[in-house]
C-alpha cells in the first residue's frame, strides 16, 4: 500500500470517527446505556435478518454470474461467485471501494475469470444498483412526503420564510431547477462546438456515455428477465433484512412498513458514503430519519447502531468463511489460478 492509499484510508477513518463522535454526542447517549439497550434486543429477529442477509449475498452473486455469461465461456460456480462477492463486502469494512478490487481478484483465484472481464461486469451491475436506490428515493418521497417535506423545513429552521409549506418549497426549487436547465441548455447550444473541445467537457461526456452504456448492458445478456429477477430479490431483501431488526427492540416494534422503505433508503446513502463500511454515515442518517417517526435521538441512534453492528458481524462471519473456501481452493488446486481457466467468448461466436 502506497502513501496516498494509506493517506485515503486515514481520512475516511478520521471521517468515520468523526461522524460516531457527533451522532452519539447529539443524541446523549453513553456506551453503558446503548449496550443495555441493545443486550434486551429479541435475538430472534436477528436470527431471521441473519437468513435474509444469506439470501441477499447469494442472490446478488447470481446475478453477477447471469453478467457473466456473455463475456466468459464457463461461468464460475454458485459457491466461487457468493464467495468472491461477500470477499468483496469484507475488504470494504477495511478500505472503501477495495471491496470491486478485491472481489475480482478473488473470482480469478477461484474461476480464472480474467479480472478486467469481471470488472466491467461488476461496474454494470453498480449502475443498476443506483437506479434501483434513485427510484426507491423517489417512491419514498411520494409515500411519504408530508413527513419528510416538515423534516427538511425543521433541519433548515430559520433559513426558510415564516409559513413556507412543503408545496412551496418543492414548487420554488423546481422552478429554480427548470430556470437552470433552460439557462444551461441556452449556454450548451450558443456554445458547443467550443465546449466539446475542452478536456474537462470530454472527459465528462465519456462518462456519461459510458453509464448509458452500462444501464443498456442488459439487452446483450442471456436471460435479462432472471437478471431483473435477481435485482428485484436483492433489493426486497435489503428492505426486510433491516425491518425485522425493528421487531428486536422495543423502542421500534411498532414501526410501520413505511419507516422500514425510508430507513432502507437512507441507510443505503449512508453506506455509499467513502468511510469503512458505512461507519459514521450510516448512524447519521438513520438516527436522524428516525425522529421523524416519533423516535427520540436515544432510540434513533440504538436502531442505527443495532442495524449497522448486525450488518457488520454478519459480513465478517460470513467473509471470514469465504476467505477459508479461497485457502482450501487454493491449497487442493496448489496454484492461485484454476487450470481450467476460462477465456472470454470470441464476440464472432
Amino acid at each position: 500500500m502506497n502513501l496516498k492509499n494509506v493517506l485515503k484510508y486515514l481520512i475516511s477513518l478520521a471521517i468515520a470517527g468523526g461522524l460516531l463522535w457527533f451522532t452519539f454526542q447529539q443524541s446523549h447517549i453513553d456506551a453503558a446505556d446503548l449496550w443495555r439497550k441493545i443486550s434486551a434486543a429479541d435475538y430472534r429477529w436477528v436470527l431471521v435478518s441473519a437468513i435474509l442477509t444469506i439470501v441477499a449475498h447469494w442472490s446478488r452473486a447470481e446475478r453477477w454470474r447471469v453478467l457473466l455469461e456473455p463475456v466468459v465461456s464457463h461461468r464460475p460456480s454458485s459457491l466461487d461467485a457468493t464467495a468472491s462477492v461477500l470477499t468483496g463486502y469484507l475488504a470494504n469494512l477495511a478500505l472503501p471501494r477495495a471491496g470491486e478490487v478485491a472481489r475480482c481478484g478473488t473470482l480469478y483465484r477461484l474461476s480464472g475469470v480474467p479480472v478486467n472481464v469481471s470488472f466491467g461486469t461488476v461496474v454494470a451491475e453498480r449502475l443498476f444498483d443506483v437506479l434501483m436506490l434513485l427510484v426507491l428515493l423517489g417512491v419514498t418521497f411520494l409515500l411519504e412526503f408530508n413527513r419528510l417535506s416538515q423534516f427538511f423545513i425543521e433541519f433548515f429552521g430559520g433559513k426558510l420564510p415564516q409559513g413556507s409549506s412543503g408545496t412551496g418549497i418543492l414548487l420554488l426549487a423546481g422552478a429554480v431547477l427548470l430556470g437552470l436547465a433552460v439557462l444551461g441548455w441556452f449556454l450548451y447550444n450558443r456554445y458547443r462546438e467550443a465546449l466539446g473541445r475542452h478536456p474537462l467537457y470530454q472527459k465528462v461526456s465519456g462518462f456519461l456515455t459510458g453509464l448509458l452504456e452500462g444501464l443498456l448492458s442488459v439487452r446483450k445478456l442471456r436471460r435479462p428477465g432472471l437478471f431483473l429477477f435477481h435485482t428485484a430479490l436483492i433489493w426486497t431483501m435489503y428492505y426486510f433484512m433491516s425491518y425485522t431488526l425493528f421487531f428486536s427492540l422495543p423502542s421500534t416494534a411498532n414501526l410501520g412498513p413505511l419507516a422500514g422503505l425510508t430507513i432502507l433508503v437512507v441507510g443505503s446513502l449512508g453506506m455509499a458514503a467513502p468511510t469503512p463500511g458505512g461507519i459514521g454515515s450510516f448512524h447519521l442518517l438513520v438516527g436522524q430519519v428516525a425522529l421523524l417517526y416519533g423516535l427520540t435521538s436515544q432510540d434513533g441512534q440504538v436502531l442505527a447502531t443495532f442495524i449497522h453492528g448486525v450488518s457488520t458481524i454478519m459480513i465478517i462471519i460470513l467473509g471470514i468463511l469465504s476467505l477459508l473456501v479461497v485457502l482450501l481452493r487454493r491449497n487442493h488446486t496448489g496454484a492461485d489460478v484454476p487450470t481450467n481457466t476460462p477465456a472470454p467468448i470470441n464476440a464472432e461466436r
